[in-house]
C-alpha cells in the first residue's frame, strides 16, 4: 500500500490540528457527506485566495461555505422565512443557500457572487462538523479538485489533484452521496441553481409550493452553473448503449454486459447508488487509458436530474 504524507485517518488528534489549521489561515482537503472540500477560514482573504490559486478556478465562481448551525447562518446572512422552513427539515445535510450577506459580516468578499450573496450550508458529516466546531469559524469549501474537472470522493484523488500542494488530507469512508449539494435561492419565487440530493419535489413538499428547476443564467451566482464542468478530461456521450471505438461503457441496469470496458453505475438501477459511483468511474475510466466514455441513459427524476445535470456539463 502506497504512503501519501499528507493523508491523515480523522482521528480526534488529527481533527484537532485540521481544526487549527483551518483556523490559522491554511487550506486543506475534508471529507463531507457529498464530496471532499478544499477548505479554509472563509473569515481570511488570503485563505479564500489560496483555495482559488490552487483549484485555478474562475474569481466569478463563488464558493459555498459553511457553518455549524442555522444560528451561525443568521449572524452573517439575512435568512429568507422559506430558509427556515427548509433548514429545520434538511439541516444539517446536501442543501445550500443562497442568501443576502449582512454588512460587515466579517466573511470574505471573495467567496461572495456578483450580487452580494453567499452560499450557505451545514455539511451532516460528523468531521466536518468537529472541525466547524473546534476552529470555530465558518469554512470555505468548494469540492477538492482542480476548477472544471472531476470531483473527489476519495483521499488519494485529491492528491493526484494537488499533490503536497496542501498540508493535510483527512481520510474517512464515509461519503454517502456523491454528488454535490441542491443549491437554492429566494425570491418571488424559489429556484434551484444546482440540483442534487434534495430534489425539486422533495423541496415542494416541504414548503408546499412550486419550486423551478435549473434555467440558463446571465451570471454565476452558485457553484456548478459553470457550462463546462465535472470533466474527467476525455470526451463524454450521454445517453448511448454502446461503447465508442477506444472507449468505456457506463451502465445503468441490469445488463449482462461484460469486458474491462464495462463499469456498472448501478446494477439495480438504483439513481442514489449511481452518483455514488459517478465521479469515481469517470476517474477510473479516464485513469485506464480509455480514451472517451458513453453513458447509459440515466432517469431524468429524483436524483437522477442530478446526474443527468454533472453528466450534461461534462460533456460539455
Amino acid at each position: 500500500m502506497k504512503f501519501y504524507s499528507n493523508i491523515f485517518k480523522a482521528t480526534k488528534k488529527n481533527i484537532l490540528k485540521a481544526s487549527l489549521l483551518i483556523k490559522s489561515g491554511a487550506v486543506i482537503a475534508i471529507p463531507t457527506e457529498t464530496v471532499y472540500g478544499l477548505a479554509g477560514n472563509a473569515l481570511k482573504s488570503s485563505a479564500v485566495k489560496k483555495i482559488y490559486q490552487l483549484k485555478k478556478r474562475p474569481k466569478h465562481n463563488p464558493l459555498i461555505v459553511h457553518f455549524s448551525s442555522l444560528e451561525a447562518i443568521k449572524q452573517i446572512a439575512v435568512v429568507h422565512p422559506d430558509c427556515i422552513k427548509l433548514a429545520k427539515k434538511f439541516s444539517p445535510g446536501p442543501i445550500t443557500y443562497v442568501l443576502p450577506i449582512k454588512k460587515n459580516s466579517g466573511i470574505s468578499p471573495l467567496v461572495l457572487n456578483s450580487k452580494k450573496q453567499i452560499a450557505c450550508r451545514i455539511p451532516n458529516h460528523k468531521t466536518f462538523l468537529s472541525i466547524l466546531k473546534q476552529s470555530e469559524v465558518p469554512i470555505a469549501a468548494p469540492s477538492a479538485n482542480m476548477s472544471n474537472a472531476v470531483s473527489t470522493l476519495r483521499a488519494v484523488d485529491v492528491h493526484k489533484e494537488f499533490g503536497s500542494k496542501i498540508k493535510m488530507i483527512l481520510d474517512t469512508n464515509k461519503i454517502k452521496i456523491g454528488l454535490e449539494s441542491t443549491v437554492i435561492k429566494f425570491g418571488s419565487t424559489i429556484q434551484i441553481l444546482r440540483p442534487g440530493a434534495i430534489t425539486k419535489e422533495m423541496l415542494e413538499k416541504t414548503l408546499r409550493k412550486k419550486v423551478s428547476l435549473p434555467a440558463k443564467f446571465k451570471t454565476i451566482e452558485a457553484p456548478g452553473q459553470m457550462k463546462k464542468h465535472y470533466s474527467p478530461g476525455i470526451p463524454v456521450y450521454l445517453n448511448q448503449k454502446k461503447e465508442k471505438p477506444n472507449g468505456a461503457l457506463l451502465v445503468f441496469g441490469r445488463y449482462k454486459l461484460k469486458g474491462r470496458h464495462v463499469f456498472y453505475l448501478s446494477k439495480k438501477s438504483s439513481l442514489e447508488e449511481a452518483a455514488k459511483n459517478l465521479y469515481v468511474l469517470l476517474r477510473t475510466a479516464k485513469e485506464r487509458g480509455f480514451t472517451n466514455i458513453s453513458v447509459h441513459p440515466i432517469p431524468n427524476k429524483g436524483i437522477g436530474r442530478a446526474i443527468n445535470d454533472r453528466l450534461t456539463r461534462a460533456a460539455g
